[in-house]
């Protein structure tokens, strides 16, 4: 009898456990969509979260803030030049500087000057002939304002400044128009 006991408040016990974990997986799964843009989007829309500003340096070592953006939709990009994945996604990225000439990239490298330098950047970018702006974060204040912690990470911010999706990897050139469509008709709302 005791052992019965002993296997009902146990078998309750896992239900319980059980379902305490799918009803937190249901309330927390919006705020850890997949990296779709879209998805983040949908998780978010209702939420409005200022951009993070942040400092960095230009190719001619003139400081640069994001806020000086204000105005535009971005798109902000982190990377670096021994990230492949980086380097894959970046004609696309090139691509769609020239498609939206109303969108700011920010193309920041994370320089942290050992495994990064603003010359292996600048190199690079030359070597490939990218058209986009190109911005060196010599301190990572970008990259630690963002919890930045893979490469390479794209944010979506619309012209009022506001946060509005972000993907973490590489994205395809479909993928960034989504984003940037979203940047784009949030401003006007």
């Amino acid at each position: 009898m005791k052992n019965k006991v002993k296997w009902i408040i146990l078998a309750v016990f896992l239900i319980g456990i059980i379902g305490g974990a799918a009803a937190l997986y249901y309330a927390l799964r919006e705020d850890y969509s997949p990296n779709n843009p879209a998805a983040q989007n949908e998780a978010s829309s209702e939420k409005k979260y200022a951009a993070p500003d942040f400092t960095v340096l230009d190719q001619n070592g003139n400081q640069v803030m994001l806020s000086d953006y204000k105005g535009k939709p971005v798109v902000l990009n982190f990377w670096a030049t021994w990230c492949y994945y980086c380097k894959v996604e970046m004609p696309d990225f090139d691509k769609a500087y020239e498609k939206y000439p109303d969108v700011q990239f920010v193309m920041v490298n994370a320089t942290d000057g050992i495994q990064e330098t603003m010359d292996s950047a600048k190199e690079y970018i030359e070597q490939e002939g990218f058209h986009f702006d190109v911005f060196f974060d010599t301190e990572l204040e970008a990259v630690n304002a963002y919890y930045v912690t893979g490469f390479p990470s794209t944010f979506f911010i619309d012209e009022n400044g506001n946060l509005i999706t972000r993907s973490s990897g590489m994205l395809d050139f479909e993928t960034l128009e989504e984003g940037i469509k979203m940047i784009s008709e949030q401003g006007g709302q």
